[in-house]
């Protein structure tokens, strides 16, 4: 798709994020045509966390017009494309296309990655007077940590870059087998709920060296 193209559903255009090809072109238009008032629709394209050292999408149909003036919205008169603002940086230069691989679906072909969780395994909390850190900083204390206190645990901030918050566990969260139960399903359920924009949750705990070993009980 070219870039500064006619105007879109807000209004409004920016330079090209994601790429769509022709193949995947035709595979969005005929899904969109099954829907209600599919001429108002733009292809929605957001990064919605990490797994496995890679992002994880969600694509979805919604109304061109629904845009801020802070997403990037791409495309012609036939399709818009948008991606919210909190997944400009992290799909830019990326390729949403069709794979005939097994049953065949859309894929995003992403040069980005997610930042290393072990890159931030040793750090010592970084600068934490960000509007953001803050806000996730409230969220520990109030809602979080009297939590899991009750089962000896803590959960404390050590960096929020790129919209993605990075944690550090201790006490009875530190080598703890439920731990990543803990981090899912609790503590960034509270954080995404709270903070819409916040991309993924980090675990930068070293859970080998608590004293229920996290590793050991994985193995179990």
């Amino acid at each position: 798709m070219a870039e500064d193209v006619g105007p879109a559903g807000n209004g409004h255009t920016s330079p090209t994020v994601l790429a769509v090809t022709p193949a995947a072109r035709g595979v969005v238009l005929e899904a969109r045509s099954q829907e209600t008032d599919a001429e108002k629709l733009a292809l929605w394209v957001e990064v919605t966390g990490t797994r496995d050292g890679a992002y994880t999408y969600d694509i979805y149909f919604q109304v061109a017009g629904d845009a801020s003036e802070a997403d990037a919205v791409d495309g012609d008169d036939e399709l818009k494309v948008v991606v919210p603002q909190s997944s400009v940086a992290r799909l830019a230069g990326a390729r949403l296309d069709w794979s005939d691989e097994g049953e065949g679906g859309l894929v995003i072909l992403n040069p980005n990655t997610p930042p290393r969780p072990e890159v931030f395994a040793t750090r010592p909390p970084g600068d934490l007077t960000g509007d953001m850190a803050q806000r996730v900083l409230a969220i520990l204390e109030e809602q979080v940590n009297p939590s899991i206190a009750m089962h000896g645990g803590r959960a404390d901030l050590v960096a929020v870059e790129d919209d993605v918050v990075y944690l550090r566990l201790s006490g009875g969260c530190q080598g703890c087998g439920l731990a990543t139960v803990t981090l899912s399903q609790g503590i960034e359920v509270a954080l995404r709920d709270a903070l819409p924009e916040i991309v993924s949750v980090v675990d930068v705990t070293d859970h080998a060296s608590g004293a229920n070993p996290f590793y050991e009980a994985a193995k179990k």
